[in-house]
């Protein structure tokens, strides 16, 4: 349903630093930077895994999002610890350690972090626990 959305953020080259360690656990990486010379007023980042971007970051307006709420969709349980992980290093805030949240349905995993911006970010796996063999 949405194509892509992005965060105003207060300090551009903070929040690039902080969700390209952030999102790299989960595939995504920068695919797309626009300056403010290419844009007039714009400056930002877009991540994802290749292709083109679905989420991005960037400065404009000198206002920050504050209290989103956006969720990245991760392929295992252990790409969430490891989302959490690297959001407790890069300076988060802890808003829910990784683990199972039945009460959307029985395998909702996810983690929970607060950005440099205080929006609440997440990581989800909607698949059964891995087997390994």
């Amino acid at each position: 349903m949405i194509d892509h959305m992005g965060l105003e953020v207060a300090d551009y080259s903070r929040s690039r630093s902080f969700y390209t360690q952030v999102l790299a656990p989960l595939g995504y990486t920068v695919v797309m930077e626009v300056t403010r010379e290419m844009t007039g007023s714009y400056e930002g980042c877009g991540f994802s895994p290749p292709g083109r971007p679905h989420f991005w970051v960037g400065s404009g307006s000198g206002r920050s999002s504050q209290g989103t709420h956006v969720a990245f969709a991760a392929q295992t349980r252990a790409q969430v610890d490891a989302f959490h992980a690297a959001a407790m290093a890069a300076g988060a805030q802890d808003n829910g350690a990784p683990g199972l949240r039945p009460h959307y349905h029985p395998n909702y995993y996810g983690a929970f972090a607060i950005d440099p911006d205080g929006n609440n970010i997440e990581a989800v796996c909607h698949l059964p626990m891995e087997v390994t063999a």
